[in-house]
């Protein structure tokens, strides 16, 4: 017997058919003897309807009522799915954020869990019990619901297999397990039977939208094995485990592109100690994130560019705070939006020269510029112009050996 807590995502519930499909798959684990936990999202579109209705009848809404709306959609969910499964022969029964309870602190909209209660669910369990709960929600200190923002049905699915000690969490998505590069741009990708949790890290942070990079940190931190894996077709997903259960490590194992990236350089700024605290500080304070970053010294050294990346939906608010920064003195201020960002990612370039050298060569033989340079332990990301990315990605997928024989 193994303990497993399954997520649904909102187009694997999308409709009462779809769900009747999900109540199927969690029979099947019900009847291999397993204990079941389920999380779903809500219905797919459901959220977004809800988020709207919120902004149109109140622009300044209390973050307080928005969560109370929009966790509306996940009580749905649940609720049918405990049907189909009754209607399966299955126990089940439906549970929210707050009869579990999953306490939260009291930031709205993007709450953050620090409490699982577990007695009740597990004595449940134990005794036979599918429990399906609503996602995405908790409940606070001063008894409010509160919701942990988007893809936070993945992070309660995760912080409840590790509250439980679950064996595994399955998340069932629209896409079948992780690949080694967009399968939409790189017809040769090949699914990954296992990663790690550092190179799925990576992967999420860099625009690869399988899982939330909330609850792979969160996985990584609780060694909670994740699998991958689709709601509509019967195979194995892939596995997102510790680097110990890798035998083998490839030295790349995957290529990543983010097309949200946006680069500012500000040209001629004067070349004084504190220059670069008095540019990110002042960005810091706009809540802006800064990626990539590179500087530059004019010849005679009394003045120095510096170019970075920040997401594109923060252009332009980056560009006021700069232009309006009394302590930076600069010449000009120019930004382009029109780049991505590329990355090799894998765990074995921790012991393998030769990586960026493989990747610069590959890039430089097609033609392609860097503007900008990152690295750290397991990933090299370069700024690239946007419309050499899917050139980019299959290049440098066959370079490191990544296509499918």
């Amino acid at each position: 017997m193994s303990r497993i807590v399954m997520k649904f995502g909102g187009t694997s519930v999308a409709d009462l058919e779809r769900i009747r499909i999900v109540a199927a798959r969690v029979k099947k684990e019900f009847d291999d003897g397993n204990q079941v936990a389920v999380f779903v999202s809500a219905m797919a579109g459901t959220t977004d309807q809800l988020v709207s209705w919120v902004e149109e009848i109140s622009p300044l809404h209390d973050a307080r009522e928005y969560d109370s709306v929009v966790s509306a959609g996940e009580q749905i969910t649940a609720g049918l799915l405990a049907l189909a499964l009754q209607d399966l022969g299955v126990p089940a029964r439906s549970w929210l954020g707050w009869q579990i309870p999953f306490r939260t602190n009291q930031v709205h909209g993007a709450a953050r869990i620090e409490e699982i209660g577990t007695q009740d669910l597990l004595s449940r369990m134990e005794n036979g019990v599918v429990c399906v709960m609503a996602g995405f929600q908790g409940i606070s200190a001063d008894n409010r619901v509160t919701t942990l923002g988007r893809g936070g049905t993945d992070t309660s699915a995760v912080a409840l297999a590790a509250a439980l000690n679950a064996d595994r969490c399955d998340i069932y998505t629209d896409v079948d397990g992780v690949y080694t590069a967009d399968p939409r741009i790189v017809p040769q990708a090949r699914k990954l039977e296992k990663i790690t949790y550092e190179e799925m890290l990576e992967m999420a942070s860099l625009g690869a939208k399988v899982l939330q990079t909330r609850s792979v940190a969160m996985a990584m931190n609780h060694k909670v094995r994740v699998q991958v894996l689709s709601s509509f077709i019967n195979e194995p997903g892939t596995m997102v485990v510790d680097e110990e259960e890798i035998v083998e490590k490839q030295v790349v194992s995957g290529i990543a592109y983010a097309k949200n990236e946006a680069q500012i350089t500000i040209v001629g700024v004067k070349n004084k100690p504190g220059i670069a605290s008095d540019v990110f500080s002042s960005l810091a304070d706009g809540n802006i994130n800064v990626d990539m970053i590179i500087q530059n010294e004019t010849e005679d050294g009394n003045k120095t560019d510096v170019t970075f990346t920040v997401p594109d939906n923060d252009l332009e608010k980056a560009r006021m705070i700069l232009q309006s920064a009394d302590d930076i003195e600069f010449d000009t201020i120019l930004t382009d939006s029109n780049v991505v960002k590329i990355s090799v990612i894998g765990v074995g370039m921790r012991s393998h020269a030769g990586v960026a050298a493989t990747m610069f060569k590959t890039l430089a033989d097609k033609g392609i510029n860097i503007q900008v340079i990152s690295t750290s332990e397991i990933k090299i990301s370069v700024l690239i112009d946007a419309e050499y990315t899917e050139l980019a990605v299959r290049a440098l997928h066959t370079a490191y050996g990544l296509d499918a024989a």
